[in-house]
């Protein structure tokens, strides 16, 4: 159902009238005004309300901001930062925001790897929406679901699942510190993804605020745009504002394991001999390789190594005899392997020492930042030794480069393109995460280091997908193109620029749902779904540019 009060509508509309008649109004007088004005539940309005100006915006701009790159000096930031406390807030905001002509965007946890959630390169002026204060959790065992506010992350949500059972999990990301309203919106990866396949492909239900202010359910919004927001990428079709999600059975005891291969030990051939075998393992087993630069030991020698982090959901001996089967190069042994708790199993994919306990989970906070550009591609085919050798090359020539190798198959080959927006699956072998990382502020720094990782990509064309060459829409990467920066609408043909890489043949469904759904392009950004054009000439979405005026499109 919709919901939204129908005494607060008019209210709304009567208060705003007067304010968007006087366009020379700044944007944070106007937005405060109207938002002041529009019900008694924002009387503590200094407490939610941040511009430039106030000692708390830097700190609270920066709370959730996983990529130092999107806030250095030479990033834009936001007008103001509005942090709603109540679901009727960002009703309030999107409604006030609409009439005003301002362009918001919605941060849940921060991990939008261009920032896209809380700064910008468009060169219209923009407020943020921030939704890290509602977090709630409503765990239904006996329904086998979980209700679950944008603002929470993942690492609490298998925390308060864990809390009231040890034989149920949820198939999400493998990073515990991401928000949960973005990170369902581009599919949700994770070690039980070959198992279960994606958090997008378990969600049940969902709540969304539309470009009109209303909250809308499952049913409310329709199948359609359910379809839609379920890896279609956040910020293209509304406010999330919380998912339903599935609860899957894990077995009280799983296995990990954490096994490094460097360039002397063989590594070259091992990572070879994974490609070959690892869509093709048990579901349960979970294989991810991480490669980065390290130290030939008791020396100054660099090298590469290779780290195989695996989960399965079973006992050890079985496991043994899985890899002895299917994978004896990598050298297995017994001592390798940890059985552990399906919640403690997330902290050792994640990176945490076994010492740190569970509840580190409800601080939904990451273990490090950095400033850092990520790209991503997708593998139908072994790479050969000789491509690998060449990546080794161009690996000790940076200094902290890293490539994470994520395994498919299983249940994601059997899921098929089209059930949801995300349609990388039967054919896939492994995903690649290119991740080039430095922690000096300055731009011609950053710019050398970007330089680097797209020349790699570049070298990495002739061994990946093609026609066209994926991308995953969660690991974003302005590199593939992007919307006008003067907020025109995109035509079609360049946004296909990106749009066939994240999402192939399903966004051509994404854009009619989008001009159905959103036909004023409310809801945009630097890589979200276009609008097709409209046939009437009725009035689009007018934007504040800086300075106050206002240019209707």
């Amino acid at each position: 159902m919709a919901y939204f009060s129908r005494f607060l509508v008019p209210l709304l509309l009567l208060a705003i009238a007067s304010l968007s008649s006087c366009s020379s109004n700044p944007i944070q007088d106007s937005f405060h005004q109207c938002l002041s004005l529009n019900t008694d539940s924002l009387t503590q309005l200094s407490n939610i309300f941040f511009t430039p100006n106030n000692t708390a915006f830097t700190p609270v701009l920066n709370s959730t901001a996983q990529n130092l790159r999107c806030i250095a000096s030479y990033a834009a930031k936001p007008e103001l930062i509005f942090t709603p406390l109540h679901e009727t807030h960002i009703q309030i905001a999107v409604i006030c925001a609409k009439k005003l002509g301002i362009q918001l965007r919605f941060r849940s946890g921060g991990h939008d790897y261009e920032g896209a959630s809380y700064t910008s390169v468009m060169d219209l002026p923009y407020v943020v929406i921030d939704l890290a204060k509602l977090r709630r959790i409503d765990v239904d065992i006996a329904d086998g679901s979980v209700w679950v506010e944008a603002g929470a992350t993942v690492g609490e949500v298998y925390y308060r699942v864990a809390e009231k059972s040890k034989t149920h999990g949820i198939p999400a990301g493998l990073c515990t510190s991401l928000g949960v309203g973005g990170h369902i919106t581009g599919g949700a990866y994770g070690s039980m993804m070959r198992k279960y396949g994606l958090g997008a492909d378990n969600a049940l239900d969902a709540k969304i605020i539309d470009a009109n202010g209303r909250i809308l359910d499952r049913k409310a919004m329709g199948e359609d745009v359910f379809w839609a927001i379920r890896g279609g990428g956040g910020g293209s079709f509304g406010v999330i504002v919380s998912w339903k999600l599935k609860l899957v059975p894990v077995p009280e005891t799983v296995t990990v394991f954490n096994v490094q291969r460097t360039l002397e030990q063989g590594a070259t051939k091992i990572l070879y001999k994974w490609q070959q075998v690892v869509d093709k393992l048990d579901d349960n087993l979970f294989i991810r390789v991480m490669i980065q630069n390290s130290n030939v030991p008791n020396t100054t020698q660099r090298t590469v190594s290779t780290t195989y982090n695996a989960l399965f959901l079973g006992d050890v001996n079985t496991l043994q005899e899985i890899m002895q089967e299917n994978f004896p190069e990598l050298g297995l042994t017994k001592d390798d392997c940890f059985e552990m708790s399906w919640l403690e199993s997330v902290l050792f994919i994640a990176g945490y020492p076994r010492t740190v306990p569970t509840t580190v989970l409800l601080a939904g906070k990451p273990a490090f930042l950095n400033y850092f550009k990520a790209k991503s591609d997708f593998v139908t085919k072994p790479i050969p030794e000789e491509g690998l050798e060449g990546i080794w090359k161009r690996f000790l020539e940076e200094e902290r480069p890293m490539m994470i190798w994520n395994p498919y198959g299983g249940m994601m080959a059997r899921i098929p393109e089209s059930s949801i927006p995300f349609p990388h699956r039967n054919g896939i072998v492994f995903k690649i995460q290119y991740i080039n990382s430095w922690m000096n502020p300055e731009k011609e720094v950053m710019n050398k280091h970007v330089d680097w990782i797209r020349k790699l990509h570049n070298y990495m064309t002739q061994y990946v997908s093609m026609f066209p060459r994926q991308a995953y829409v969660n690991y974003r990467d302005l590199d593939l193109g992007m919307n006008d920066k003067n907020g025109d609408d995109t035509s079609f043909v360049k946004a296909s620029s990106w749009g066939t890489k994240y999402f192939k043949d399903n966004f051509n469904r994404l854009v009619k749902i989008k001009t159905e759904f959103d036909p004023d392009n409310f809801f945009k950004h630097e890589q979200s779904i276009p609008v097709l054009p409209l046939k009437s000439k009725a009035q689009r979405f007018k934007h504040v540019k800086k300075g106050g005026k206002v240019i209707h499109h």
